[in-house]
């Protein structure tokens, strides 16, 4: 049995360009969700250095949704799975798990009463399904789409209603339970990203591709009018999100910019500008009590600012690939965790009297690190980007600084060591070449700095003494 873990650093949720990413609010208001990999990542919204993670699915999971009781979160798969889970318990045990149809989940939704779930994405013969949460029985045909279904919602009151958006260009609205297709409508001229319906249930918007959001009568799908006039933005859009009273919603744009809407008006309140670079694209959003979140393309989540819309409360910064090596430094009696993934991303995080919190700026660290990269090798000292060593000749793959500060070994596929000396701000190269026994895959500096340990894919230790300059013992490893 492996230890519990004290805390989690959490990712960030998995992104891809052109995609919106769904996040879910558990009813109380309390926390968050969305998912990256085969993980589901619960966080605390006033603290989202609290977090929690579902592992279970075997498959990359899309999508993550409470029900309305809070009790249970059902998520699903690139393989059609969805499973349906226990948020009271620690352990998160299985209720139940289906597979509604044969393809990549993209959407969920229940009714209000916690007892049937919507499941709409990329099926082989069909694109959705509705069924009874503990049986699976079916409760009507989710049809009236010839592509992929992006989006379903269901109206939170009854009568029940259901509408999806697909790539098609096309929403339906569906009467019910059981779930009948009452119509088609065709307003859009691009694909639909995002159908939800106001927590009153009088309104549901769609929002889509060509920069649209319309709004519809809830009850009936009678078509109300539009959101800013000819568009609501200048790029597509990717979701949308309710206010808890219903007059109000907040939509996320690839033109990087979310948008405040006065319902009633039709026109947008606020315009929260998020940057200029394409990382900066918005796709995706959740109004959860009085937070207002939106997350780019970079995977961070913004925590927006209604008073200064240029600038969000804060950012939650992260991980979104694997990270490849990690390590912890110490100072002022503060031990600092160091990761750096597979996204080309370097990240701090602390630890203050065992209470953990991802920290994005400090003062007092004062130590050098060498970041490897695939072709290059870049000193940072203080967060900072100091220098960078390119045309290297060989590929690095592992490096070590000496405690001291002024010495760093770098390792590499063509198993041998390199050893650099820092003078200032700057990496020279000592023309000194260490030989393993073969690709270079992990080293380090003993703490006193007189050992230099290399591992090597021939499954060999090598152990430099470096004061008697770098003399070599091997220690092979057994299976």
């Amino acid at each position: 049995m492996s230890p519990p873990a004290e805390s989690v650093f959490a990712s960030l949720p998995h992104m891809e360009r052109g995609v919106a990413k769904v996040l879910g609010g558990d009813p109380k208001g309390n926390n968050f969700l969305y998912t990256n990999g085969k993980s589901v990542i619960i966080r605390n919204i006033e603290n989202p250095a609290i977090a929690d993670v579902y592992t279970e699915h075997p498959h990359q999971v899309i999508v993550a949704k409470y029900a309305p009781s809070g009790f249970y979160i059902a998520s699903g798969d690139v393989s059609g799975k969805i499973r349906i889970w226990d948020t009271t318990q620690k352990e998160h045990l299985l209720k139940y798990e289906y597979q509604p149809f044969g393809g990549k989940i993209k959407d969920i939704a229940w009714t209000e009463d916690s007892k049937r779930v919507a499941v709409v994405g990329e099926g082989r013969e069909k694109f959705g399904a509705v069924f009874l949460w503990d049986s699976g029985s079916s409760v009507g045909e989710i049809v009236g789409h010839s592509k992929i279904i992006n989006s379903v919602d269901i109206k939170q009151t009854r009568p029940y209603r259901l509408v999806t958006g697909s790539d098609d260009n096309c929403t339906t609205f569906l009467e019910g339970p059981p779930f009948k297709f009452k119509c088609t409508i065709s307003d859009h001229s691009r694909f639909v990203n995002c159908v939800r319906f106001s927590p009153d249930g009088n309104r549901y918007a769609s929002a889509g591709a060509d920069g649209q959001i319309f709004l519809y009568e809830g009850k009936t799908g009678e078509k109300l009018g539009s959101l800013g006039g000819e568009k609501a933005h200048d790029g597509g859009i990717y979701a949308v999100s309710w206010s808890p009273d219903s007059t109000q919603l907040i939509s996320a744009s690839g033109d990087k910019t979310v948008k405040l809407w006065d319902v009633g008006s039709g026109t947008a309140v606020t315009t929260f500008n998020l940057g200029s670079d394409v990382l900066n694209q918005q796709l995706g959003c959740l109004w959860q009590k009085n937070h207002l979140l939106s997350v780019s393309l970079s995977g961070y989540i913004n925590y927006l600012d209604r008073s200064n819309p240029d600038r969000p409360l804060r950012t939650i910064k992260g991980h979104t690939k694997s990270i490849q090596c990690l390590t912890v430094h110490k100072t002022d009696g503060r031990s600092s965790i160091y990761s750096a993934s597979h996204d080309g991303h370097i990240n701090i995080l602390q630890s203050i009297c065992h209470s953990l919190s991802i920290q994005t700026q400090h003062t007092h660290i004062r130590c050098v690190i060498l970041s490897v990269c695939f072709v290059q090798l870049v000193l940072l000292k203080d967060k900072k980007k100091l220098f960078t060593l390119d045309s290297l000749g060989y590929e690095p793959e592992s490096a070590a600084v000496h405690p001291g500060g002024g010495a760093v070994a770098v390792g590499g596929a063509d198993g041998k060591v390199r050893l650099y000396s820092v003078q200032g701000n700057t990496l020279k190269d000592d023309g000194k070449v260490l030989e393993v026994q073969g690709p270079v895959t992990d080293m380090s500096y003993s703490p006193d700095g007189a050992f230099l340990a290399v591992t090597d894919e021939k499954k060999v230790i090598s152990v430099f003494t470096v004061a008697d300059g770098y003399t070599v013992n091997w220690f092979h490893l057994h299976n």
